[in-house]
């Protein structure tokens, strides 16, 4: 059974196209999509996507979202919905490297403004220029 997907943000379609297997890490685990999988919609964490096809595999990054799985009339298709992803040949490895470190330098000042909610967005985006370090470094 045939397993569409696509993988999109606000700005643009990042890729689509049909797959054997998808593989995502959502908020509680890995989760794998196959053609014929049941519907599903989980929450993605900050991660790397895989997605595997006849003419090779692409690798992604998400920085959070949700994936959807539906089928109709025998094709599964899988919609990765994300505020931002990026295909692993798109990273600035070096840009995510320098903001990773200075996200980190904030991190180790801790400075008194850097509390509640700021703090949680500055780990947030430290983790998203790991993931995308991690994929394409």
């Amino acid at each position: 059974m045939p397993l569409e997907v696509h993988i999109v943000t606000p700005e643009r379609e990042v890729w689509t196209g049909e797959a054997r297997l998808l593989v995502a890490r959502g908020v509680d685990g890995e989760v794998g999509v196959m053609g014929g999988h049941a519907p599903l919609l989980v929450e993605l964490a900050i991660g790397s996507l895989k997605v595997d096809a006849e003419q090779g595999s692409t690798l992604a990054v998400v920085d959070g979202g949700f994936l959807h799985v539906s089928t109709d009339d025998g094709v599964t298709r899988a919609d990765v919905l994300a505020a931002q992803a990026e295909l692993a040949d798109e990273i600035d490895v070096e840009a995510a490297r320098s903001r990773a470190a200075e996200l980190q330098q904030r991190l180790e000042a801790r400075d008194d403004e850097l509390t509640g909610s700021r703090l949680a967005r500055v780990r947030s985006e430290l983790r998203k220029a790991q993931a995308r370090i991690q994929l394409a470094g």
